[in-house]
């Protein structure tokens, strides 16, 4: 899967998506560092990426604004980076 990681993903989980075989790309890549959250969606559609990120404002922009653009949330509990990972291998070998 094509994924476009939002500034506050940790390395470590750059590490384990790219290492699954996902196309992985920063916003840092990118020199989005400094983008808005919607800069960053934009970004995300014109290069068919999924965004991943652990902002909740997202939801906002995605569902209200109708800014139409995939994006994984990671809100999950207990917020360990082996429970996130587990997770994120789920949800993407669901639905790659």
């Amino acid at each position: 899967m094509r994924l476009l990681l939002d500034q506050d993903v940790y390395a470590l989980t750059a590490r384990f998506l790219a290492d699954a075989g996902h196309d992985v790309e920063t916003a840092r890549q990118l020199g989005l560092s400094q983008a808005p959250d919607a800069g960053l969606l934009i970004a995300a559609r014109q290069h068919g990426r999924v965004l991943v990120t652990r902002d909740r404002d997202f939801g906002n922009l995605v569902f209200v604004q109708n800014l139409k653009t995939g994006v994984i949330y990671l809100r999950v509990a207990p917020a360990t980076v082996t429970a996130v990972h587990a997770e994120l291998a789920r949800v993407l070998g669901l639905y790659s």
